[in-house]
């Protein structure tokens, strides 16, 4: 339903992550203001950087250091805050639900599937209810907070075994953000414990657990090995080819045996695509809805999907699917941004291919480990580049973050919590919960 009023036809994104973001971005650049109206739905008003999240967790940099303002960035798209809870794509509208439970009606012309993927929860007892999430700026400020105040806790605990117990951080799930999530936090508290007044410096014990055979299973082992090194040299106790058999609000069981007396667990196991796009009954593969190489899905030539909600066609290993990659997700949504502008007439639609340039993990401190094209490097030369990465990714706040870094390296985190955020705010049963209509 094209926007008679303006003259123009609607582009709707549904997400602002790093395929919606960077797709409205070239958008806004590609197609001048009076051929299209760009809307973009989303939850919040930023687009979250979410690999710099470990660091805010571990309180080297801020919440707004690692989100982008979209009013700011994006001064042509019209914001929708709300999460979408259906899509007509017959009658070419959806429904937007806001937080206070408003419910509206937006038209479109073209659709923008990219709305990311949600936590991936296991039926295992206890996850749901004990276990703290990981991929939001609620849940990292969250963590943060109930890490140092279980270390005060731990000073007034009036046994040894409930001290320790609050002093004991498991981490599920050593990929990517899991591994990079155990590193920042080791430093936090490593930073936490030094010099408390009435108790000798203890260290507190962080325990990674995964099925895996090697802790980054998703990246190649000459990462994995150096990671694994530095975590081992650390102390972090790594458990491998184990899983989680139960979560209580006092310990985590593993699939080994062993018993782990703990007051936090923090999952990290993985995601799932959204489940938005179940409703559509549309072809879809490990729960991506399928599309072609043009980022178009099939029958339908005016709706689109990219980053972790598409299977879309890896053309560099065929008949397999692109990952799930930040590095994926942006790349794509510039790719279709120019092929939707292409439907708009203006230049050519290309399929999307796209190798790996490699990738960076910040294990804290002056370590890191990289490959920058498929070039293995460990320690400070990662650091670098992993950071120099970093940088030229952010979108925004460069200048905050690097300062922030530089501060880190001269002098001590302020190592307080406000305890800003409810615990039932950032719960896993909550999280991906999609508003109800109220009014």
């Amino acid at each position: 339903m094209a926007d008679l009023r303006a003259g123009r036809k609607r582009v709707v994104v549904i997400g602002a992550g790093f395929a919606g973001y960077h797709c409205l971005r070239t958008l806004e650049r590609q197609l001048p203001a009076d051929v299209a109206e760009l809307v973009v739905v989303s939850p919040t008003d930023y687009m979250l950087y979410i690999p710099l999240l470990p660091e805010v967790a571990g309180g080297v940099l801020e919440p707004r250091q690692v989100a982008v303002p979209l009013r700011v960035k994006l001064p042509r798209t019209r914001l929708q805050l709300g999460m979408v809870t259906a899509i007509d794509l017959a009658g070419r509208h959806l429904t937007v639900v806001n937080d206070e439970g408003h419910a509206v009606e937006l038209a479109f012309d073209h659709l923008v599937i990219t709305s990311g993927s949600v936590t991936r929860l296991l039926s295992i007892p206890g996850v749901a209810d004990y276990a703290k999430g990981f991929k939001s700026v609620a849940e990292a400020i969250y963590l943060r907070d109930h890490i140092l105040r279980q270390l005060e806790y731990a000073d007034l605990a009036e046994t040894e075994e409930e001290r320790t117990a609050r002093m004991t951080f498991v981490v599920v799930g050593a990929g990517y953000t899991g591994t990079e999530l155990v590193a920042q936090g080791q430093q936090l508290t490593k930073q936490a414990t030094k010099k408390r007044r009435g108790r000798p410096a203890t260290a507190a014990r962080w325990v990674l657990v995964d099925t895996a055979s090697r802790v980054l299973p998703g990246l190649s082992e000459r990462l994995a090995g150096p990671a694994l090194k530095v975590l081992r040299n650390r102390g972090v106790d790594v458990r491998l080819e184990t899983s989680v058999s139960k979560v209580t609000a006092t310990s985590v069981s593993l699939t080994d045996g062993s018993e782990i007396p703990t007051r936090t667990v923090a999952w990290c196991v993985g995601v799932r695509p959204d489940p938005l796009v179940e409703p559509l009954g549309l072809p879809t593969t490990k729960g991506r809805l399928n599309t072609d190489e043009f980022l178009a899905v099939p029958g339908f030539p005016d709706v689109w999907a990219a980053g972790d909600v598409a299977a879309v066609p890896d053309l560099t290993r065929p008949g397999e699917i692109t990952a799930m990659t930040a590095q994926h997700a942006q790349r794509q949504g510039v790719a279709l941004a120019h092929n939707i502008a292409a439907a708009f007439g203006r230049g050519t639609a290309k399929a999307y291919k796209h190798s790996d340039l490699g990738f960076v993990v910040d294990l804290a401190g002056l370590q890191a480990v990289a490959d920058p094209l498929h070039i293995p490097l460990s320690g400070f030369p990662a650091k670098v580049v992993a950071r120099g990465y970093h940088l030229l990714a952010l979108p925004a706040n460069r200048l905050r973050v690097a300062t922030s870094w530089l501060t880190d390296l001269l002098a001590r985190r302020q190592l307080v919590h406000f305890g800003v955020i409810p615990e039932s705010g950032v719960s896993l049963a909550e999280a991906d919960e999609r508003p109800t209509v109220t009014s």
